[in-house]
């Protein structure tokens, strides 16, 4: 076994996403789908209707009466709230560990990973993409589940990949790939498809640090990098890697987006950051 066999084995020891975020992803891929066959879905399973209630009920929401359901609670937070926490909840376990190697605390992957989805939603409904809103704060959330998996592997080569990103000026990403042979956005990707995930969905998560020229003309995962630059800028969740990551201005141009609109975002996102941070709490 190569050691990049070795790694992808690993994804075996990730929690599986549950079926049902795995239905709501597919669906939140489908241009044709509804909200209301999403909501179907939730209803009817128990363990995450279950969670939701939990979560809903919390003093954090304030609501004004008991939520006894999921109807309940798509009532008074709305379907889009409700979906996001189905996925939060689903995907929250494989990110509470320290991942080794990246400089990151406790944690802090899961608190980059929500803020960042939730920033790349944010962008898509004020820039022209609501109806995939679903689809980009997916690919934000998962985007980063590969260093969970690669942390040992980026520690125990901790060194040479410095030395290509101070001395050949490498970014975090090519230092990862050139020197273990693969990295953390190609393994995200494998995790993609070892759990079925969409075509579209797996592209993103692949190219989300845009060292394909190609992608930067995918505005869905343009999105994304944009909401993990806007995260970086505000130094959250900037680890080892946070230190060696390229901004493309062209991605900018090409999503017909202005400095302006890039500041607003980043004045957005450090207002929702302490909100967000107590939801984390809950799930």
């Amino acid at each position: 076994m190569t050691p990049v066999d070795d790694i992808i084995s690993g994804i075996d020891t990730l929690k599986p996403i549950p079926p049902l975020a795995a239905q709501i992803m597919a669906l939140a891929e489908d241009e044709n789908s509804s909200t209301v066959e999403i909501a179907d879905l939730i209803v009817h399973d128990p363990s995450i209707t279950a969670s939701i209630l939990k979560i809903c009920n919390a003093a954090y929401f304030g609501l004004s009466r008991q939520v006894n359901s999921v109807r309940d609670a798509i009532v008074l937070l709305g379907l889009d709230e409700v979906i996001e926490l189905v996925l939060l909840n689903a995907t929250a376990e494989n990110f509470r560990d320290e991942p080794a190697g990246y400089g990151l605390g406790e944690g802090e992957l899961w608190h980059h990973a929500v803020i960042s989805a939730h920033t790349a939603k944010i962008l898509a409904e004020n820039h022209g993409f609501a109806t995939q809103k679903h689809l980009i704060f997916t690919a934000a959330l998962l985007k980063d589940i590969g260093k969970i998996i690669m942390g040992r592997f980026v520690a125990f080569s901790y060194e040479k990949i410095n030395i290509l990103v101070h001395s050949k000026g490498y970014s975090f990403s090519e230092a990862e790939k050139e020197v273990i042979g693969i990295n953390h956005a190609e393994l995200a990707a494998r995790v993609g498809q070892k759990w079925r995930f969409g075509d579209q969905l797996i592209y993103m998560m692949r190219h989300h640090h845009m060292t394909d020229e190609n992608a930067r003309g995918n505005p869905e995962t343009a999105l994304v990098y944009l909401a993990d630059i806007i995260c970086m800028m505000i130094g959250y969740g900037t680890g080892a890697d946070g230190l060696a990551y390229r901004f493309y201005s062209e991605v900018l141009d090409r999503m017909k987006l202005t400095e302006k609109d890039l500041q607003n975002a980043i004045l957005n996102t450090g207002y929702r950051r302490q909100k967000l941070d107590k939801l984390l709490s809950l799930v």
